[in-house]
């Protein structure tokens, strides 16, 4: 075992303490959200709740719960996350497995236009112009195609790929399989912390989605739960709710605690789920291109 200096300690213990205060000052307004969630609203509009409830209540929960519109928003959110992520680890595994093969004819051409579109990203006007003339205004698919391949993800998977043992390909050429065979029997079950981590991130990017939703949509029936959010503490869609729950909530603030508790808990319950695979993947993935 190799004996630490002093000054390498100092430096560890360093690092322990600067990192434990930064991850403290991230953490610390999601406790006061939550304990707010569950305060009194006449607490929070003095200024009593800090990282505790304060006159502990469920009816900010009771309004949000009992809200039809919200639950809408989240079914619109849950739609687009899971249908947008299954079709992007589609497309971008298919494209990823080809980019992957040096042989394949045009390879340097088709990745410089990728690299491209990571430096230079597509205006807003012409972006939209493009999605009217397709038909997708006021439909979830506007929240979906656009962003069909990410450029970053499609390069981690592609280094991934790359990364398989070439015997592993071989063997599977010699049993017979053909190319999507392979990739469907052999490349995506050996890529799992690749797919957990590039599904996550393109998740998480659906499940924030917002400002696609404020150009693309006008029905308030496909709000996702970002855009119904954002009227909630904004606007004055709290007000409204807590007028229609006729509960002994005397604030909005709460209303608007829980309802972004309410938005941000699956993704916390989630990510722990796919941890392990998520850093297995994103170290993996950065090995080698």
């Amino acid at each position: 075992m190799i004996k630490e200096s002093p000054s390498r300690k100092a430096f560890n213990w360093f690092n322990i303490a600067f990192l434990s205060i930064l991850s403290l000052t991230m953490l610390l307004p999601f406790i006061h959200i939550l304990a707010g969630s569950f305060s009194a609203g006449t607490a929070i509009t003095q200024g009593r709740v800090t990282l505790f409830p304060v006159d502990f209540t469920l009816d900010n929960y009771r309004v949000v719960f009992n809200d039809i519109t919200l639950w809408r928003a989240f079914g619109v959110t849950v739609l687009i996350t899971v249908m947008g992520t299954f079709i992007n680890l589609f497309f971008t595994s298919l494209m990823a497995y080809g980019l992957s093969k040096d042989h394949l004819k045009g390879r340097s051409l088709i990745l410089f236009l990728v690299i491209f579109t990571m430096i230079f990203s597509a205006p807003l006007i012409p972006t939209y112009l493009t999605v009217r003339a397709l038909g997708l205004l006021d439909s979830i698919w506007a929240l979906i195609l656009p962003g069909t391949i990410n450029a970053f993800n499609l390069i981690i998977m592609m280094s991934f790929f790359r990364n398989i043992p070439k015997d592993m390909l071989e063997a599977a050429k010699i049993d017979g399989c053909g190319e999507y065979r392979t990739l469907w029997s052999v490349v995506l079950p050996m890529s799992l912390p690749s797919l957990s981590t590039i599904g996550l991130f393109y998740a998480v990017g659906h499940w924030n989605g917002y400002f696609a939703a404020l150009l693309y949509i006008r029905n308030n029936d496909l709000f996702p739960l970002q855009v119904k959010l954002r009227r909630l503490i904004v606007e004055s869609d709290a007000e409204e709710m807590l007028q229609a729950a006729q509960l002994s909530v005397q604030s909005v603030e709460g209303i608007k605690m829980a309802s972004i508790i309410f938005a941000t808990l699956p993704v916390l319950v989630i990510y722990p789920m796919i941890q392990k695979h998520f850093v297995k993947g994103a170290n993996l993935g950065a090995i080698k291109g």
